[in-house]
C-alpha cells in the first residue's frame, strides 16, 4: 500500500527520535519516497546525516539554506507529500499544532499540508496524561489529525506507563490501513447505522445497571465504513472513546433512549450494525433520591427493555442488518436462533470462552454465520482488522444484492 507514495516524515527533540531511523527504513523498504524535516532541537538527539543516508535525501530544518540562501519551501513539501507524518510528536509540538503556532520548518509545513496528517505522541506518562496535552489531542482529532497512540512501558524517566511512542511496525501498519482504506471507496453514498458501547439503567440518582462493554467493536467499525466512504450514523451509549470527524456521533444513556434514536435513524439508511451491549432489563422504578442502605434487604424489581434489533428486524425491507451475539455456553445455537429471531442478514459470534474476546480488550476472535447456513470463523485479531473483516463482508452484501439469502 505504500509502494510510490510520498511520506513527508516529521522529527521532534524526543529521546525517542533515534526510532526515526528505523522508520525510515521501513517506510522505504515498503516502497515509499521519505523526505524528512527536523525541529532544531531534534538535531540534538539523532544526526541529520543519518537521516539523510536513509532516506537518500537533504534532512530540511531552517527555512533557507545559510550557506547560499537557497529557500525551502513548507508550501512544496505540503504539496509534495501524500502523507505527513510526525514522530515522535512532542507535547511542546502538538501544543504548537493545535494552537497554530508556526515558528518552525515543521510546524509551517503542517499548517500548509493538503495531505492526511498524523502524530506518533512520545513523552513522559504526566506529560500524555495532563488535562491540557488530552485537550490538544482532541483539538487534533477533531481536526481529521490522525493519532498513532503511545504505549505503556518504561519511560526515559525511569517511570513506567502510557508514553511511549508506538514502535516504528505499528506506524507503518496505521499508514497501511490508511491507505488500504483509501483504495477501498466502495460504500460511497451509503448510509450505515452503528450501535455501540453499554446502556446504563438508572436505580436512583447515583446508581445504575450497566455492562462491561467499552465500546471499542462498534467504533472501529463506524470508522471503518467512513474510510470506505459511507455515511456513518454511531448511536452510543457512554463510553471513554473519541471519534473521527466525518461521523454523526449521537449519545444517548438508556436502552429506552438508544431506542428511539436508533428507529428514528433506520428508516433513512440502507443498513444497520447492531453492535451495543443493550440492557435487556431496567429497574420498574427508578426514585428520585438517593436510596439510603439499611439493616434489611433489597429487591429490586425489573422489566424488559425494547428489543432494539427485533424492531428494527421487523421493518427492516430491503436494508441490511448485521447483529452481534456475545456468548457463554451453547454459542452457535444461540446464534442462530438470535439470527433467524431478530432477522439479520448475518450475525457475529464471540464467546466469552475465547481469551482475548470480549469486553474491556482491544482484540476479538469472531465467527460469521449467515442465514444460508454458512459459518466462516476468523482468528484472534486487533479489534480494528476485525471490522475490515465485517465490513469486507457488509460490503458484499450491499455491493451485490445476489449473495444475500431470501427471507
Amino acid at each position: 500500500m505504500l509502494r510510490g507514495k510520498h511520506i513527508l516524515l516529521g522529527v521532534t527533540g524526543s529521546i525517542a527520535a533515534y526510532k526515526a531511523a528505523v522508520l525510515i527504513r521501513l517506510l522505504v523498504k515498503e516502497g515509499a519516497e521519505v523526505r524528512v524535516v527536523m525541529t532544531p532541537l531534534a538535531k540534538e538527539f539523532i544526526t541529520p546525516l543519518t537521516l539523510a543516508t536513509l532516506s537518500r535525501h537533504p534532512i530540511l530544518v531552517d527555512f533557507f539554506d545559510p550557506e547560499d540562501g537557497r529557500w525551502n519551501s513548507h508550501i512544496s513539501l505540503g504539496e509534495w507529500a501524500d502523507a505527513y507524518l510526525i514522530a515522535p510528536a512532542t507535547a511542546n509540538t502538538l501544543a504548537k499544532m493545535a494552537g497554530g503556532v508556526a515558528d518552525n520548518l515543521l510546524l509551517t509545513t503542517y499548517l500548509s499540508a493538503r495531505c492526511p496528517v498524523f502524530v506518533s505522541p512520545a513523552m513522559d506518562l504526566d506529560m500524555y496524561a495532563h488535562v491540557a496535552t488530552q485537550e490538544n489531542l482532541g483539538k487534533l482529532r477533531r481536526r481529521n489529525v490522525s493519532i498513532i497512540e503511545p504505549e505503556e512501558g518504561e519511560l526515559a524517566s525511569g517511570l513506567v506507563g502510557k508514553g511511549r511512542m508506538a514502535e516504528p511496525e505499528k506506524i507503518v501498519e496505521a499508514l497501511q490501513r490508511w491507505f488500504s482504506g483509501q483504495k477501498k471507496r466502495g460504500l460511497s453514498g451509503k448510509r450505515l447505522m452503528v450501535t455501540a458501547g453499554p446502556t446504563r439503567e438508572a436505580i436512583d440518582p447515583v446508581r445504575y445497571i450497566s455492562n462491561h462493554s467499552s465500546g471499542k467493536m462498534g467504533y472501529a467499525l463506524a470508522e471503518e465504513l467512513a474510510a470506505r466512504g459511507a455515511e456513518v450514523f454511531l448511536v452510543t451509549g457512554p463510553t471513554q472513546l473519541s471519534v473521527k470527524d466525518g461521523i454523526h456521533r449521537i449519545d444517548v444513556v438508556s436502552a429506552q433512549e438508544m431506542y428511539e434514536r436508533a428507529c428514528e435513524i433506520f428508516p433513512e439508511t440502507d443498513g444497520a450494525i447492531m453492535c451495543a451491549a443493550v440492557a435487556d432489563y431496567t429497574p420498574a422504578e427508578v426514585s428520585d433520591r438517593k436510596i439510603k442502605k439499611d439493616d434489611g434487604s433489597w429487591a429490586l424489581e425489573l422489566r424488559p427493555t425494547h428489543d432494539i434489533a427485533a424492531e428494527l428486524g421487523k421493518n427492516k425491507g430491503s436494508r441490511l442488518l448485521v447483529g452481534f451475539a456475545l456468548e457463554t455456553d451453547h454459542e452457535h445455537s444461540h446464534a442462530h436462533a438470535k439470527l433467524e429471531r431478530k432477522r439479520f442478514d448475518f450475525i457475529v459470534l464471540n464467546s466469552l470462552r475465547d481469551a482475548g474476546a470480549g469486553f474491556g480488550v482491544d482484540t476479538n476472535k469472531i465467527t460469521i454465520l449467515e442465514r444460508n447456513g454458512s459459518e466462516t470463523a476468523y482468528p484472534l485479531k486487533s479489534k480494528r482488522e476485525t471490522a475490515v473483516d465485517i465490513v469486507d463482508k457488509i460490503e458484499n452484501y450491499l455491493l451485490s444484492p445476489d449473495s444475500r439469502p431470501s427471507e
